[in-house]
Formats: C-alpha cells, sequence, structure tokens
C-alpha cells in the first residue's frame, strides 16, 4: 500500500538516503567541500540580497515578465519567512502583474470560502472566519497569522477596484475533500434543483459507510468488501456537465455552477486518489499532481475566457513547484505541478524555490499529531542550504534561469525538505534528496535564519 499526504509522502521516497556514517559518506564530503570553495564565490557574486524594503523583489517581478503563471513553493509547510515572502510577492503580482488568482496546496471547497469572503461575498466577518474551514491536518498551514493578513488584503484590494475590474481570486489545488465536496455539489443542487440533488445523493450514497475515512473506501473496494463509486461519480459530473448552458450570461448563476462542477471533479479524483492507493504500480503521486494542474489550467482559461488576463500564482511545497525531472522524482517516473506546468505553458511558467539553513518550523512528530514548535538543524554539508549559508547573506534571491549561478549549480546536491511533519533525529534519511537546483527552479530565495508560522488559534 502506497500512501501520498503532500510533501511527507515525498519525504519517504528519497532514494539514496544512507544513514550518517554509512560507506563512502566521509570521501564524498571532502569532495564536496573542496568543490564549495568555488561556489561559494559564485553564489555570493549572483546572489541578490533581500534587506526587507518595498524593492526587495523588484528583480524578480522583473524575470517573472509576461509569465502566465508564477509557483511560490517553500521547503517547510511552517516557516514564517516564506509564508510573508510569498505574501509580499502575491500582492505585487496581483498589484503590477495583472494576477487575479491565488491557487494553493488545499482542498478547493475551503479554499472557496475564503475565495467568497475576499471578494466580499458570504458571511464571514473575518479572515480568521473564513479560514476556519481548514480543519484536516495540518491545519496550521493555512490558519496562520501570515494568510490571514493576506486574505484581509486581498479582501481590501477588491473592494478598491472600480465597478467591474476583474477581482482578485482564492482557489484550492488538491484531492482529498471528498465528502466536503459531496456536501458542496448537493447542497448548491438543492438551491437549484431539488430533482437533481436527490439523484446526485443516490449516486454518492455509496461514500456514505467510508465518511469518517475514505481511506478505507479504496480498501474495501480492492478487497471487494464494496463496489466502485466511479460510475456514480462518473455520471454525476456529466448531469454537472450538461447544466452550463442554461446559465450562460447570469455571472453570478455561472460562478455558484462553475465551484460546484470543480467540487464534481474533486469527488471524481478523491475517488480515484482513494481507490488508487492499494492498486500495484498506481503512483498516487502522479494523480494528485495532475489533478493540481488541471485545476490550474482551469481557472487560468475562465479568466481568459472572461476577458481577464488569465495570470495565477501558486503557493505549494518545492516538492510540487520545482521541476521533478531535476530531482530523483523524474527517474522513478513521478511527474509533478512544476514540470507539468513546464510543459503546459513553457517559459511562462516561472518556479521559485525557497530554502533556510537553522532556525525554527511548525511541525508534527507523526501523522495526525499536534503542531510543535521545532528546532531546524544547521544544514547538512554537501547541501544547497548549507551552500547558502556559507555565501555570508541572511537573505537573498539567487537567479537561475541565466548568470553564473545557473551553470555551477546544474550537478547534484543535496536539498532539504521539510513538510507537515519534522523528525530531526533521522534528518539525513527523512529530510533529504539529491536534486540539480538550476534546473529544477527558476530562482531560489534563501532566509538563512527563519522562525515558525504562528497559528491563528495554537493549532
Amino acid at each position: 500500500m502506497r500512501k501520498t499526504f503532500g510533501a511527507l509522502a515525498f519525504l519517504a521516497l528519497l532514494p539514496g538516503c544512507a544513514a550518517p556514517g554509512a560507506p563512502r559518506e566521509p570521501a564524498v564530503r571532502v569532495s564536496i567541500e573542496a568543490e564549495d570553495t568555488g561556489l561559494v564565490a559564485v553564489v555570493r557574486a549572483a546572489a541578490l540580497p533581500l534587506g526587507g524594503g518595498d524593492g526587495d523583489f523588484d528583480a524578480l517581478l522583473e524575470r517573472v515578465g509576461d509569465s502566465r503563471v508564477v509557483l511560490l513553493g517553500e521547503s517547510t509547510h511552517g516557516t514564517h519567512e516564506f509564508y510573508d515572502a510569498r505574501a509580499r510577492i502575491t500582492r505585487r503580482l496581483i498589484r503590477e502583474k495583472g494576477f487575479t488568482a491565488v491557487a494553493v496546496e488545499a482542498d478547493w471547497p475551503d479554499a472557496y470560502r475564503v475565495n467568497r469572503y475576499v471578494r466580499g461575498a458570504g458571511t464571514d466577518r473575518s479572515a480568521a472566519a473564513a479560514l476556519s474551514s481548514f480543519e484536516r491536518f495540518p491545519t496550521w498551514m493555512w490558519r496562520n497569522a501570515d494568510v490571514a493578513r493576506l486574505v484581509e488584503w486581498m479582501r481590501e484590494h477588491n473592494r478598491g477596484l472600480p465597478e467591474g475590474a476583474p477581482r482578485a481570486g482564492f482557489y484550492g489545488l488538491d484531492v482529498y475533500s471528498l465528502h466536503p465536496s459531496i456536501e458542496a455539489v448537493t447542497g448548491y443542487l438543492e438551491s437549484v434543483d431539488p430533482q437533481a440533488a436527490r439523484r446526485a445523493r443516490q449516486r454518492y450514497a455509496c461514500f456514505n459507510r467510508f465518511r469518517e475515512d475514505p481511506v478505507s473506501y479504496g480498501q474495501a473496494v480492492e478487497l471487494r468488501d464494496a463496489r466502485s463509486c466511479a460510475p456514480a461519480v462518473a455520471e454525476q459530473l456529466r448531469e454537472l456537465d450538461q447544466r452550463a448552458a442554461a446559465f450562460r450570461g447570469d455571472p453570478e448563476a455561472e460562478e455558484a455552477l462553475f465551484a460546484a462542477h470543480q467540487n464534481a471533479r474533486v469527488v471524481r479524483t478523491a475517488e480515484e486518489y482513494y481507490r488508487s492507493m492499494y492498486l500495484p504500480g498506481v503512483s498516487t503521486w502522479n494523480l494528485r499532481d495532475r489533478a493540481m494542474v488541471q485545476t490550474l489550467a482551469t481557472l487560468v482559461q475562465r479568466m481568459t475566457a472572461r476577458g481577464e488576463p488569465g495570470k495565477v500564482v501558486v503557493w505549494a511545497h518545492n516538492s510540487h513547484v520545482g521541476d521533478a525531472r531535476a530531482t530523483h522524482m523524474g527517474e522513478e517516473g513521478e511527474v509533478n505541478l512544476g514540470q507539468l506546468s513546464r510543459e503546459r505553458w513553457g517559459r511562462s511558467a516561472f518556479l521559485v524555490g525557497f530554502t533556510t539553513h537553522t532556525g525554527t518550523v511548525r511541525a508534527a512528530s507523526e501523522w495526525g499529531g499536534p503542531p510543535e514548535l521545532k528546532r531546524v538543524r544547521p544544514a547538512l554539508p554537501g547541501s544547497y542550504e548549507l551552500l547558502f549559508h556559507q555565501a555570508g547573506i541572511p537573505a537573498f534571491l539567487l537567479p537561475l534561469r541565466e548568470g553564473g549561478a545557473a551553470e555551477a549549480l546544474r550537478r547534484p546536491r543535496l536539498e532539504r525538505a521539510i513538510g507537515v511533519i519534522y523528525l530531526p533525529q533521522t534528518e539525513r534519511q527523512s529530510h533529504y534528496f539529491h536534486a540539480r537546483l538550476a534546473s529544477q527552479f527558476d530562482a531560489v530565495i534563501h532566509y538563512d535564519t527563519t522562525r515558525a508560522v504562528e497559528p491563528l488559534d495554537g493549532r
């Protein structure tokens, strides 16, 4: 059985993670340290320092140019500086570059409640209230002070736009929300067509016994203890497809149908995802990231059809944002959001990674566990993070499409990835993998010492 839960599963699949002290490790370390002397000079010369001022990301926006999608990563799911920098960049992309959507590594129904809030709809009176639907582990990933500040800014930005100007939206890309999405579909249909709602409930009824544990659905189907819900899910999606023509010309009705249709798509993907977890040879990682890029493409197409620029900024972990072909993932046949975005949009997709050397992070010790304030161990020898630390610049932007660093950093080195779980005691095995940074990202932002995000409600 293979479970995939975001960056956690990515970390569990890292190859070549020998324990410290394993054979050949000292020899490799000596070779790396000798090479690093020249690389440190290259990084120091190419790095553009960040001082916290308004012009920090001028060089990044210049390089973004007319890109359609900008993917902003993070090497942990719990670092304040990453969230804060992504928010600062996002605000500028919206104000200066015509971006009208923020798409995040989160479930569609939870994010859509935030979308309604930033667009001035719904009944929520604060960003904290709008973010309260994020109840699935890890709650601190989106219910934190940095995200709340961005959400409030987006609402005020939209409120100040002239009538008819495109409003910025907030959307989810992920696939886990089986039952919340079912409820969203049936709730929508109940408001417009009660008979259609009854049909939808009948089709989705085969999931009822798995409400508390959707993972067990796949196991039951594999053991032939339950029938597959795939035909019923597909039938429901087809029925929603047929409703589209009825609402053309009514923006409010179109938007409601669009949200319901996306939820029906999530149900279809979630059904396949949970069922595929128990099928041999099926990569749930690939299924998840392909679904995310399809949602991203749907957002771009929808905005373009409405006469908007069709530009989206994405927030996700480095393991999704960085091109998989530059890591072991590609060698093992896995794809990710960054690779698929490059394949779809070419150089109009701009990928930004984030790294840190040490500090604190908000993470759990086990899946479903409480968030803890954890100390991030200093980066290991042979890693990009230690190389950046040795450059001696507290925070910097490193362009990777051109310049000396673009050539010098194409050889494999260790790179750290911390998901929602951080295990410092097994850091080499659990949190490092090999990557070719300059092929993985178009730019990297490094903060040498970082601190943990602050959850809105302590969890």
